[in-house]
């Protein structure tokens, strides 16, 4: 079995794969920068308990982190308790993207898993959306990686307009219900803005992207803020909760192959 980790600024996603390559949970857990080694391994331990899993059975894990600091103790925890070093994803690892040289190193390792992803699940030209503390939008033809437009999040974008806004309160963007264009009260304005407004950027963006491929783009979308946001786009856009579980996923198998023997 194959563990997978993704460290990101607010969430840590975990997903656990069989032989077979399916993928057996994904559990979301929130990321904090205070965690030391062992609680880390302790909250890993845990989820493994809440989904009946073995954490015996494990063979080979992998992990994707863009928090710096959390990146060597993730590192620590996963060695603790598996007993196996994660494979690490950072420049240097086999990924089969063709990524612009200007971006290559500064490029998000949750980026290159999605991308990776998406290459061998959808048509090309691709346009992958992460909604997550930040919204990201990247162009891939083939298996180049064009390069990327990184925005404010959903969230990020809402708390900065509140505490800069002293006349407009915090709110919440749980709701089931949808919501209406034009609101009738503050919160309801604030809602409805956060909401269309980041749907149609990324309309806008999207449009673009593919004015830039000179084709027709397939849109595939992942992240914690895509359920709430995708619904309010115009764009026909494929959303795949799994992305970057997959990506590492597949960077694991592509990186731990043995050499075939001439």
């Amino acid at each position: 079995m194959v563990l997978a980790v993704d460290v990101g600024n607010s969430t840590t996603t975990v997903g656990l794969f069989n032989g077979e390559g399916k993928l057996l949970f994904r559990a979301t857990l929130e990321t904090s920068r205070n965690k030391t080694r062992d609680q880390c391994a302790i909250d890993l331990l845990g989820v493994f308990g809440l989904y009946g899993a073995d954490v015996k059975a494990v063979d080979g894990t992998i992990l994707s982190s863009v928090v710096p600091p959390l990146t060597a103790v993730f590192t620590d925890a996963l060695t603790r308790l598996t007993g196996k070093t994660p494979m690490v994803v950072w420049p240097g690892i086999k990924t089969g993207l063709n990524i612009k040289a200007e971006i290559h190193n500064q490029l998000g390792s949750d980026i290159v898993a999605s991308a990776v992803a998406a290459i061998a699940a959808y048509p090309s030209p691709i346009v992958m959306v992460d909604l997550g503390t930040a919204t990201s939008a990247s162009l891939i033809v083939g298996s180049v990686y064009e390069g990327c437009v990184i925005m404010p999040g959903l969230t990020l974008a809402l708390e900065a307009m509140w505490d800069r806004a002293d006349a407009l309160p915090p709110i919440s963007l749980e709701t089931t219900a949808p919501v209406e264009l034009l609101g009738r009260t503050t919160e309801e304005a604030m809602r409805s803005g956060a909401l269309y407004g980041h749907a149609a950027m990324l309309d806008g963006v999207i449009d673009r992207m593919e004015a830039a491929a000179g084709s027709p783009v397939t849109v595939v979308a992942t992240g914690g803020s895509a359920p709430r946001i995708l619904r309010y786009c115009k764009r026909p856009v494929h959303y795949d909760a799994d992305l970057v579980m997959r990506g590492l996923y597949l960077l694991h198998q592509k990186n731990s192959r043995k050499p075939r023997r001439a």
